[in-house]
């Protein structure tokens, strides 16, 4: 693969968070002073190079007021492709300031009473109409982007279920967290209980299944269900101000035992700029899903100053390059045997071929990687480049299906991650 990556040689970002990890001068366990918040007002205005913040900057999650700059004044002047995103995100019903919430106490993925649908439509709903309030100002999206949180954090008790309840727990965890992070500030948001709801429902979940994995062999759980809680724990350490948190992932990412860690999740590493996923025996829908999740957690730290799509010269980037290009048709992608311990006595598995399940499946996930890799760092990504264009411009949840499928991508990335 041709060109260079600015984080192929220590950045002064990464000399600095090397150094406070080797002090343990980054653990601050608990919530931080708001006043952290306001010290950061004026961070990520530029979106080229990471600098090593003094507190968090918000809003800083998968969007920063600079990317919201950009998309307002692409839409305001219907320039493509931000217009063309703009407006799958108002055909979406999801986004319509008439959407009715439907809070309650308990909700159940997987086994018997599910009832994560009204979790999963009443967040995306929130999300986009704070992507709305965000681009034009318009209070009635405002209002109710607001109004859904607030029903959410005061009704919302406990998530439970089978196993599944630690997928709900990831995704639903880190998309809640962002759309509550655009409404920061916004006239009558109830942030404190907001957040108290998702230290008390959400991330006892998320630390439990990084922790134990549900009791099973470290290796039996796919990386989507690491990613997910990886991504949720991460997005609440930056909507809490919590830098132990925000911490723990960034280490996790490169260190972590289970397969949502860089290493394991890109387990081989082959030529011509490529890398087999974890998941690509498996099959296409969850390797895409994966992808998306990996590259929801490099947005989210590469907005807080820490670059993890660059590490290990470009992991991410070759598994992108080689799940989008299965995914376009190719069929000259090389698959090295992948094995790993399932259950709780890790019996022992292997998969001999890529998994062909799902292949081509349109999911909004891939304008993120792209823009980062291809408009931020300069690098070759013919792959990337291909299927992206070729599902531009991406919808959002309500766009992808009814089903939960639809909805484990916020989405909307030709609007917010197109960059030129």
């Amino acid at each position: 693969m041709q060109g260079t990556h600015r984080s192929e040689k220590p950045s002064r970002r990464n000399v600095l968070w090397a150094a406070a990890l080797g002090t343990g001068a980054l653990a601050v366990s608990g919530l931080a002073s708001a006043a952290s918040s306001s010290a950061a007002t004026g961070r990520a205005a530029k979106e080229d190079t990471p600098v090593r913040p003094l507190a968090f900057s918000h809003p800083g999650m998968l969007h920063t007021q600079a990317a919201f700059d950009r998309m307002a004044a692409r839409v305001a002047a219907g320039t493509q492709p931000w217009i063309s995103g703009w407006n799958r995100l108002t055909a979406n019903g999801h986004s319509a300031s008439t959407w009715t919430a439907r809070p309650t106490a308990t909700i159940i993925r997987g086994g018997d009473g599910q009832n994560y649908p009204q979790l999963y439509n009443d967040i995306h709903a929130a999300y986009q109409n704070a992507l709305r309030w965000k681009i034009t100002g318009a209070a009635a999206h405002g209002d109710k982007a607001r109004d859904i949180l607030n029903a959410w954090s005061g009704t919302l008790t406990t998530v439970t279920g089978n196993a599944d309840r630690f997928l709900a727990a990831g995704i639903y965890g880190y998309q809640f967290a962002n759309a509550a992070e655009i409404m920061r500030g916004y006239p009558g948001f109830d942030l404190a209980r907001f957040q108290r709801m998702m230290l008390n429902v959400f991330y006892p979940l998320n630390d439990n299944f990084l922790v134990n994995h549900n009791d099973a062999c470290i290796t039996n759980y796919w990386a989507n269900w690491d990613l997910c809680n990886m991504a949720s724990i991460m997005a609440i350490g930056i909507l809490t101000d919590n830098q132990s948190m925000f911490d723990r992932i960034v280490d996790y990412f490169h260190n972590g035992a289970g397969n949502g860690s860089l290493p394991h999740a890109v387990p081989f590493v082959h030529s011509a700029g490529l890398a087999q996923w974890q998941e690509s025996g498996r099959d296409q829908a969850h390797s895409i899903m994966g992808i998306g999740l990996m590259g929801t957690i490099c947005e989210m730290a590469w907005n807080q100053g820490v670059d993890l799509y660059g590490a290990d010269n470009n992991r991410f980037l070759k598994a992108a390059e080689y799940v989008a290009r299965y995914n376009l048709g190719y069929d000259d992608l090389p698959f090295t045997t992948y094995r790993w311990g399932s259950g709780q006595n890790c019996a022992q598995q292997q998969q001999t071929v890529i998994g062909s399940g799902g292949r081509g499946q349109a999911r909004p996930v891939w304008e993120r990687v792209y823009h980062h890799y291809w408009a931020r760092r300069g690098l070759n990504t013919p792959n990337l480049s291909e299927i992206a264009r070729a599902q531009s411009p991406e919808g959002g949840g309500g766009d992808y299906g009814t089903t939960s499928g639809g909805f484990d991508e916020l989405g909307f990335g030709t609007l917010t991650y197109v960059l030129r």
